[in-house]
C-alpha cells in the first residue's frame, strides 16, 4: 500500500512540475520580445555607466586633483581668500572646483574646504551651506565637518541646530580626543540656552567616559557651575 501511495505522490508531483514548466514556457513565448528588450536595456545601461565612469568621471577626477593642489596649499597657510577664490589666470579656488568638479570625490572635498574658509571669514550661512553639501565617511573629516556646522550655528544663535550637530559630531568620533570636545561644546550651548541641568549631564558624561582627555580632567568646575546655576535658576 505504501509503495502505491508513494508512486501516486510521484505522479502528482511530476504532473505539477510539468504544468509549471509548461506555463513558464508559455509565458516566455508570449512575452519573449519584451524580455529580450528588457535584457538588452539593462546591458546597455550597465555599459553606459561603465563608460561614464571610465571616460567622464575618471578624467574629471584627475583634473580636479591637479586643480585643488594650490588651493589646498593656501588653505594650509591660512590664506583663506586665496584658498576660496583662487587667483585669476594662475589657479582655481575651492568654489570654482566645487562648481566644475562637484560630482567627483575631489570636488566633494572642496566643499569641506570651502565651508571651513567661510567659517574663518565669518560668513556663517555660506559655511553651513557648503558643509551640509559635503558628505564623507572618513572618521576624522566627517565629525570635523559636523562640528564646524555646529560652530556656525552657534554664531547665528541657532542653538537647537548647533546642539544637534555637536552631539552628532561627538557620536561620529571614533577617538577620545575630538568626542569630548564636541560634547563640551554641546554643554556650553545648553548653558547658553539656560538649560543648566542638561549641561551638567553632558559634563558628567565627559568626566565619566573621557576622564583621560583634557576636557575630562577639567569637568569638575563645569559640573559645579552648571549645578549651581540650575539650583539658582
Amino acid at each position: 500500500m505504501d509503495a502505491n501511495k508513494d508512486k501516486k505522490s510521484e505522479i502528482v508531483l511530476d504532473e505539477a512540475l510539468n504544468t509549471s514548466v509548461s506555463k513558464a514556457e508559455q509565458f516566455f513565448e508570449s512575452y519573449k520580445k519584451q524580455i529580450y528588450m528588457a535584457t538588452i536595456g539593462i546591458l546597455a545601461l550597465a555599459g553606459l555607466y561603465a563608460g561614464y565612469k571610465q571616460f567622464i568621471i575618471k578624467p574629471q577626477e584627475e583634473e580636479a586633483q591637479v586643480a585643488i593642489f594650490m588651493a589646498q596649499k593656501y588653505f594650509e597657510q591660512d590664506s583663506v581668500d586665496l584658498a576660496l577664490n583662487g587667483k585669476e589666470g594662475q589657479f582655481s579656488g575651492m568654489l570654482t572646483i566645487v562648481d566644475e568638479y562637484g560630482s567627483t570625490k575631489t570636488g566633494n572635498l572642496a566643499k569641506y574646504y570651502a565651508g571651513m574658509c567661510f567659517l574663518k571669514k565669518g560668513e556663517y550661512q555660506n559655511a553651513i551651506d557648503q558643509l551640509e553639501s559635503f558628505s564623507s565617511n572618513d572618521d576624522i573629516i566627517a565629525p570635523l565637518a559636523e562640528g564646524a556646522i555646529g560652530d556656525a550655528n552657534v554664531e547665528l544663535a541657532n542653538y537647537d541646530a548647533a546642539l544637534k550637530h555637536f552631539i552628532k559630531a561627538a557620536q561620529m568620533s571614533k577617538n577620545k580626543f575630538s568626542a569630548p570636545l564636541f560634547y563640551k561644546k554641546a554643554g556650553l550651548v545648553y548653558e547658553e540656552m539656560k538649560e543648566y541641568s542638561k549641561a551638567a549631564e553632558i559634563y558628567e558624561l565627559i568626566k565619566k567616559d573621557y576622564k583621560e582627555s583634557t576636557e575630562g580632567q577639567e569637568m569638575d568646575k563645569y559640573i559645579a557651575r552648571a549645578k549651581t546655576l540650575a539650583e539658582n535658576s
